[in-house]
This record gives C-alpha cells, structure tokens and sequence, in this order.
C-alpha cells in the first residue's frame, strides 16, 4: 500500500461514500514502485459489493478525472491481462486533452512548446527562479533525495510479498476459472460463487486432488459441454474434478509392459479343513473384536458347538444364535 495514494484518497471531496470506498481500496491497492493492478474479483471483495457495483463506481470515478484504466492484453496468447489503474496523483496521470490538438501537449498562445507567461499564473511553482542558480548550475529545483516530504521507499517483508504474490495469482486464476464456466464477471455472481468460502473449495482441488490450475481450467471449460449453464457453485464440479484426478494418476498403459499379475490359487492346493475352520472361527467367537453376525454360517456353527470350541450363550452373546 501507499500512505501518499490514500491520503490522496481521503482528501477528495464530492464523492458518494460507496464510490470513495472504492477509490480508497484502489489506493490501498497502489504500490509506489509498480502502480496498481488488483482483478475485479479482489476489489468488489474488497469494498464488499458485487462486480457490477463496482464497475458503476469506476465509471464515477473516470468522469471525475480522478482515475484511468488501461487495459492491455498478452501479446502472444491474447489473454487480457490485469488491467491497470493510474490514480490522478500520479506523473503519469493523461492531462485534459487540449482544446485545438486533443493531445495536452500543445503549449499556451496557440503556440506549440510555448513557455507560461507570467500572467497566467501557470509559472514556476517551485519557489525557485525560472533560470538555474549560479550557486548550483545543475538545476534549480529541489534535491529529492534531500526533501523531507518525500514518501521513502518501504521494503515488505519477503514473505509478506510471497503470500500477496501467491494471493494475487490466485485470484486471476479464479477469475479464468468463472470466465471458462461462463459466469458474467460484470454481474452480480451467484451467492456460492461468492467470498472466501468457495476460494477455498477451489484451492482443495489443487491440495487434495493435485490438479493445476491449467488441468482445473480445462475440465472446466469442457463441461460446459454438457451442462451449457454455469454451475450455481463449487460442488457442481467436484464429480468432474476427482474424476479428472484419478486420470491423472492412473499409469499410461506402454508395449511389453510385463508387470507380474496377481497370483491365482493353484486348483489343485489342499483345502482347509473343517477343524481348522472351526478353530479359526472360535478364536473370533472368544475374543472381543467385532464379529458380524453374517460372518459365521450354519455348518460353522454346528462344528463349533459340535467339538466343544465355543458355548450356546457365547454364540448368543456373540449375536451369532
């Protein structure tokens, strides 16, 4: 965040408090070395209103000059990349366009490049002559590293900048997500889409499921061929997700591939016999383990009580009788 970008924020006036809210997270969102770049996604969440809303209050904000979108997209897979917003403190901030040119850059008088004259009040504002001082030729402004109102540069802690980076990833990823199920980001979305709870849903795909987000994506987008309408949530997918995980698990199938298969029981091996049965089974009667109480049959039962292996009321206790 940047002190200068939201004190800038809190001293506008005129505005709605829904729409000074949302220039306020705006500029909470501004980092003084790389400007400000947060997804739709995390400024409606931010300022606690839907997608829609918070278009409204941009438009607003754009009419009263004090912000600009620049929107670009990837020039090699044609995505549209994380719009940027330049804030009307900002140097880079476009000038009104000028009345003859339409560019800014035409000067006064009607003159291109044509230095303010004294009356029009729009002189030097530095506190310095117009020409360099003799005493310091370079320039006659003053020396930034030396001016105390300058903001100084703050270095976030390196895992702080992690887990932002991490979060920020995150959300364009969301965002791809509900644009593949075709889910209108400029609408309101449905109440299960909202808030952290179905962030979270969807991140345990990719820590309980092991799927990446391109594989998340992709399975996404391909059941819109069956089911044409978006999913009212997170849940509506999951089928699709585990099934998508166990595939991706499963081993590719080679040529010669010669794992040993399970071992059969030779026809010809000899039985168990009926004593050994019934002392096995005994063993489970006496003992205090869970007995099911289909687990014994009716010769079984016979043979125990025949050799004298359990009694009538172990049986009955046993839920066996």
């Amino acid at each position: 965040m940047s002190h200068a970008a939201t004190n800038w924020a809190i001293q506008q006036r005129g505005l709605k408090p829904a729409t000074k809210i949302v220039l306020w997270h705006l500029c909470d969102r501004h980092n003084p070395d790389f400007g400000c770049f947060p997804t739709q996604v995390r400024l409606a969440e931010d300022a606690e209103m839907s997608v829609s809303a918070l278009n409204e209050h941009l438009i607003k904000l754009e009419e009263r000059r004090l912000i600009h979108r620049v929107r670009t997209h990837d020039p090699r897979t044609h995505k549209r990349q994380a719009t940027r917003y330049i804030l009307g403190f900002e140097p880079s901030f476009p000038h009104d366009p000028s009345p003859k040119t339409g560019d800014g850059d035409e000067g006064l008088e009607g003159e291109p490049g044509g230095d303010p004259t004294p009356d029009s009040g729009h002189g030097p504002i530095s506190g310095f002559s117009a020409k360099p001082s003799p005493d310091f030729a370079e320039s006659h402004l003053r020396n930034p590293e030396t001016n105390p109102v300058r903001e100084p540069l703050r270095e976030p802690v390196k895992e702080e900048e992690d887990a932002r980076a991490r979060d920020d990833r995150f959300e364009e990823f969301f965002g791809e997500l509900l644009d593949a199920l075709g889910l209108d980001l400029e609408a309101a979305l449905p109440a299960w889409w909202q808030g952290w709870p179905a962030r979270e849903h969807v991140r345990r795909w990719i820590t309980d499921l092991g799927l990446t987000e391109d594989r998340i994506i992709a399975v996404a987008r391909d059941s819109r061929d069956t089911h044409p309408e978006p999913p009212d949530g997170p849940r509506a997918l999951d089928r699709l997700m585990e099934r998508a995980a166990r595939t991706a698990k499963a081993p590719p199938p080679s040529e010669g591939d010669h794992r040993r298969k399970r071992k059969t029981k030779p026809s010809d091996a000899p039985g168990a016999s009926l004593d050994e049965i019934a002392s096995f089974y005994a063993g489970m009667v006496n003992g205090d383990g869970y007995l099911p109480s289909n687990a014994i049959s009716n010769t079984v039962r016979n043979a125990l009580l025949e050799r004298g292996l359990v009694t009538a009321q172990r049986l009955r206790e046993r839920g066996v009788l």
